[in-house]
């Protein structure tokens, strides 16, 4: 069941149960190996192979696939189409439209760069489905990152889902007072209007009770916090940051020799 204020999804996996820390590196550790390692087809094979299966480990793939479809592939043919036809490199046309020329080396190059960005995507969007943002913020605070700098992160990975959860509400509350909200793109658009004002002061209105909210918790204060939830942190975490840091490490310095 996804909770209301993330993107989290509750499930028993071993993707689940793993430090929220250790999922942080494995996204870095991706991310990293699809960008600087030297060899082509390395983003290919994460965003084919390694990124099914870890959605399939984290019993998230209807819903890896589904933002796949809907936000991530969109992205990435784009981004591939505008780099294929306008990035001016070979002279092999493979393709042409009017003004447009494509290249052999063009879409190789677009083909690489659309395939690093779906495993970027693709990576936090695992870590989002998988890990709960309280749970990234109690752990990294208890490692020692300042409060401030946990609430950004959290902040930042909870504005689109509150948005959204916000914009229903007032989708549905204008409903109620008989405003059309679904028809053509028109008349969408015109419902639109209703929708912009209680969204902006609504949004701006509880930024400021969460702040006095943390404040009234000692959000500011300089003692020693505890949690009544603590998170795990097994050997197999343990072994398994290891790894990745090695694996960031090696790729960096891969990248650096080759250079």
């Amino acid at each position: 069941m996804r909770e209301r204020l993330s993107f989290h999804i509750k499930r028993d996996s071993a993707l689940h149960r793993l430090n929220p820390l250790t999922k942080l590196l494995l996204v870095l550790a991706l991310i990293l190996s699809a960008f600087l390692t030297p060899f082509y087809w390395t983003p290919h094979i994460l965003a084919i192979l390694v990124i099914p299966i870890l959605s399939v480990i984290g019993r998230v793939g209807r819903e890896y696939l589904s933002t796949a479809f809907r936000l991530i592939l969109p992205a990435a043919t784009f981004l591939f189409l505008m780099q294929a036809f306008f990035h001016p490199i070979g002279k092999e046309i493979i393709f042409a439209f009017y003004f447009l020329d494509m290249t052999l080396e063009s879409l190789m190059f677009a083909f690489g760069n659309a395939m690093r960005i779906v495993v970027m995507v693709s990576a936090f969007t695992i870590f989002l489905l998988t890990t709960h943002p309280s749970e990234l913020m109690s752990d990294l605070s208890r490692r020692g990152l300042p409060g401030q700098f946990a609430y950004v992160i959290i902040s930042t990975l909870q504005i689109l889902p509150q948005v959204q959860a916000k914009a229903q509400t007032i989708i549905s509350a204008q409903r109620s007072r008989g405003l059309e909200t679904e028809g053509g793109f028109f008349k969408r658009a015109g419902a639109l209007i209703p929708l912009i004002g209680p969204l902006v002061f609504g949004s701006l209105v509880e930024v400021e009770e969460r702040a006095i909210a943390i404040e009234a918790r000692g959000f500011t204060s300089k003692h020693v916090k505890t949690s009544l939830h603590e998170i795990p942190d097994t050997p197999t975490d343990i072994f398994l940051r290891w790894f990745l840091t090695t694996l960031i490490a090696a790729s960096i310095g891969l990248k650096l020799w080759l250079s």
